[in-house]
């Protein structure tokens, strides 16, 4: 897997570095912008993001066992709100894991697709805010899940309000100052692509709350 990752390129790296700027606080807005000029550009929720959990985030949290690992951690939301269940992250935007760190939060530094530590002993991991979409491969993400939790762990995946939704495409983040990040591979899927690619994984539940869809998996 790390061989793979080795060459994908990362969420807003490269270019002028928008996504970084705006995790340090710069006062810009976010966008995430498709190559395919017919796929509308989507907004980048950072103030929330940075914030700290809301009811949404932590009805994600319920019934989950730890160790939990939040992948694409970001500026560490839920590793704070997760502290419960011996929490850590895995972030691979040097910008957010020293924010992470300097809040405390413990966070790996690096690609899912990584050697980790705990590999299969994990007992819960987390997909949200688009993560899901990391890599631009559906399938071979939510695999790389399965292997690093314990049988019988549970996954939450956040999945796009729409459940036919299958896209995959180059992307970049543009900021409300015109700068852009370098292309990335990025997937926006619903719930039924998410169930597609779950081959190691069994359904637990879905749900919705304030706008947001979740799908509960659990490891087989």
């Amino acid at each position: 897997m790390s061989a793979v990752a080795a060459v994908v390129p990362r969420f807003g790296a490269g270019g002028a570095e928008p996504w970084a700027a705006a995790l340090a606080g710069a006062p810009v807005s976010l966008r995430l912008v498709p190559a395919d000029p017919l796929v509308r550009p989507e907004p980048l929720d950072v103030r929330r993001w940075s914030g700290p959990a809301d009811r949404a985030d932590r009805a994600a949290l319920a019934g989950l066992a730890g160790p939990l690992l939040d992948v694409g951690s970001g500026p560490g939301r839920m590793i704070r709100a997760a502290a419960h269940l011996d929490a850590s992250g895995v972030e691979a935007d040097p910008t957010a894991v020293r924010r992470s760190r300097a809040r405390g939060l413990a966070v790996i530094a690096g690609s899912v697709f990584d050697p980790l530590p705990r590999e299969g002993r994990w007992g819960s991991a987390l997909l949200l805010d688009g993560n899901v979409g990391i890599g631009g491969d559906v399938a071979a993400l939510l695999a790389r899940c399965g292997e690093l939790l314990r049988r019988g762990g549970l996954l939450v995946v956040e999945t796009d309000a729409d459940p036919r939704r299958d896209d995959t495409d180059e992307c970049r983040v543009r900021s409300s100052d015109g700068s852009e990040s370098a292309a990335f591979p990025w997937a926006r899927v619903g719930l039924i692509a998410v169930l597609r690619a779950a081959h190691d994984f069994a359904l637990e539940r879905v749900w919705e709350l304030d706008g947001r869809w979740f799908v509960r998996l659990r490891a087989l």
